[in-house]
């Protein structure tokens, strides 16, 4: 019988926008023994875990608490939740992710209004306020830090808006929680979803999110409709209203996480524990805090690039902190200067996509990964 490979992972320094290094302290706690989802023990962990997700998400709503799967799955719970057949959703799009947003929301059979503006810039906010009075849209749907361009779009303004004209406005804020300031409450953001894998350094696999009552109660207006199609057989018209997906039903989900502890799938134990411990090590540190970091180290990496003689990419007044974009010098190869990278020094950066794919180079400076030492690794390795 031939013998098995054992599994070797070869030492690297990830500066990549995603997924990052994870703390060790999170690997620790994800070794632990695994609970039932009905353990005592576990159900208090869960209450604990959206405790700490709301502070750190800078929220008092009612329902925080992560979905299992990567980021995209919290997007598409979020969406696929609360899009129904021929709702208005505008999407103001500066980069690939704004893309995937048009895309789920395509699918879940909206009438999809869409803004562009020139990859490397963001929106005014009053140009989106002014489309949001011109189509009166059910949604608005945007990124806040796109990692394909490496901007940062501002969203205060937009979120006041949204609520004076109730509007339900949703926001990825994958790349930027725990790296930079995001104020669900304060920026008026009815839904707001992130990811483990990047500036939380615990590993891809869960999509915490957050949203209000207003987004509650579309949930229970389409839940309301999903019994009566089961139960009066009403007309196939009505299907349009009722939330396609199962597993990514917010109104489902939220029973789960209720006292109630309707059981909906089983949850992933171990993700959850690092999730938990990974929230813990943010709080421990402060917000402020950091962001006092991820900010120093992009500093540090921006006056390297430069002092290389290197030129930035983008419009430098929304430059997303957690990620640089470095445009690649006329007559070199980004992918052949990555591989040397990777293979003789261990250090992980990215391209990027569509019409920047060989153009710019992207390092991420988020969480674990955000420390002094891969800045200078990278720098001069």
């Amino acid at each position: 019988m031939r013998e098995l490979n054992r599994l070797k992972v070869p030492a690297r320094t990830i500066m990549t926008p995603g997924p990052v290094e994870v703390d060790p302290r999170v690997l620790q706690a994800m070794s632990s023994s695994i609970l039932g989802q009905f353990d005592p023990s576990f159900t208090s962990l869960m209450n604990e875990t959206m405790g700490l997700l709301r502070q750190v998400l800078q929220t008092n709503n009612k329902w925080a608490y992560p979905v299992d799967g990567t980021s995209r799955a919290g997007i598409e719970a979020v969406l696929c939740s609360i899009i129904e057949e021929d709702d208005k959703v505008l999407i103001p799009s500066f980069g690939r992710f704004g893309g995937l947003l048009t895309e789920i929301a395509e699918r879940c059979g909206a009438e999809v209004h869409l803004m562009h503006c020139e990859w490397g810039t963001v929106f005014e906010p009053e140009q989106v306020i002014a489309e949001l009075k011109k189509i009166q849209p059910k949604v608005l749907a945007m990124v806040h830090g796109d990692t394909s361009t490496g901007r940062m779009q501002p969203l205060k303004e937009i979120g006041m808006a949204c609520r004076e004209l109730d509007i339900l406005f949703v926001v990825d804020a994958v790349a930027t929680v725990a790296g930079t300031e995001v104020k669900t409450d304060e920026w008026m953001i009815d839904g707001l979803i992130t990811g483990t894998q990047k500036c939380l350094s615990v590993p891809a696999g869960m999509a915490p999110l957050t949203y209000n009552e207003r987004i509650e109660q579309v949930l229970l207006e389409r839940k309301s409709i999903e019994k009566g199609l089961l139960t009066q057989d009403l007309a196939v018209s009505s299907s349009g209203r009722r939330i396609r997906s199962n597993y990514l039903d917010l109104s489902q989900l939220q029973d789960y996480w209720s006292p109630a502890r309707l059981n909906h799938h089983t949850e992933a134990t171990t993700m959850l524990y690092g999730l938990y411990e990974g929230l813990n090590i943010i709080l421990e540190e402060g917000l402020e805090n950091r962001y006092q970091r991820h900010r120093l180290n992009e500093q540090a990496l921006v006056s390297g690039i430069e002092a290389m003689g290197l030129t930035l990419f983008g419009d430098n007044q929304f430059k997303l902190p957690t990620v640089t974009c470095v445009q690649i010098p006329d007559g070199v190869d980004g992918d052949s200067v990555r591989k040397m990278l990777l293979e003789d020094f261990g250090i992980e950066i990215a391209s990027s996509f569509g019409p920047l794919h060989g153009k710019i180079w992207r390092i991420g400076t988020m969480g674990y990964s955000c420390q002094q030492r891969n800045v200078l690794i990278t720098l001069e390795p």
